[in-house]
């Protein structure tokens, strides 16, 4: 299980509100407001599919992950701490619903097969990283993320893609800052073995929305 994710400072990934904002809805959904919920459902939903999707790579199992994830939030929902980052308490959820799901049945990552398309997947707000990669290189990219171990692929996910920063994204995955370094580093390294000379701008922005 990882860590404490609902307390750690605020990183990009709340982009369309500024923190008391985010706060505020953090204390209206606590009390139970409908409308907060809703709000909440609306920022982080098809970014929460997206990311489940991309890491399982099997859309049918992301639905059905995504539908859990915002039951377990519901759950949570009265017993958020005042000061909830609610973007990694809600990927800390759907991750820790992923690898839950694949000890349960003993699931290699290398066995889940289906494939989707990962650049774009309708994310409202394209990180540097997305629209870079969507206007270069992205079916090379795809497939080179596709062919990444899950730990570096989530790694890359919520940094790249989320716009947390490594520290946050260790918290999210419960491993240490030092930790999630190394497997950014590993997954970057992969990246460019697929790349070519040419392709030097795209990885230097993921270099750049990494570290």
């Amino acid at each position: 299980m990882a860590r404490d994710a609902s307390r750690h400072g605020v990183s990009r990934v709340m982009t369309a509100m500024d923190r008391q904002s985010e706060l505020d809805l953090v204390a209206e959904v606590r009390a139970g407001n409908a409308e907060a919920f809703d709000r909440i459902h609306v920022e982080f939903n098809q970014r929460l599919f997206s990311f489940l999707a991309r890491l399982s790579r099997n859309r049918d199992l992301a639905e059905d992950l995504l539908e859990e994830t915002w039951l377990r939030f519901v759950d949570a929902s009265p017993k958020l701490r005042s000061d909830t980052n609610l973007g990694a308490f809600l990927f800390t959820i759907a991750r820790n619903l992923y690898v839950s799901y694949c000890r349960s049945r003993l699931i290699e990552d290398s066995q889940t097969v289906d494939m989707i398309g990962l650049w774009p997947l309708g994310t409202p707000r394209p990180s540097p990283f997305e629209s870079t990669v969507a206007s270069e290189t992205g079916r090379r990219i795809e497939a080179a993320l596709a062919d990444l171990p899950a730990a570096y692929r989530e790694a890359l996910l919520l940094t790249a893609v989320e716009g947390m920063r490594p520290a946050e994204a260790a918290l999210v995955c419960g491993i240490t800052p030092e930790a999630m370094r190394q497997r950014l580093s590993r997954a970057r390294a992969a990246i460019a073995r697929r790349l070519d000379e040419d392709e030097d701008r795209v990885l230097l922005t993921l270099k750049q929305m990494t570290t």
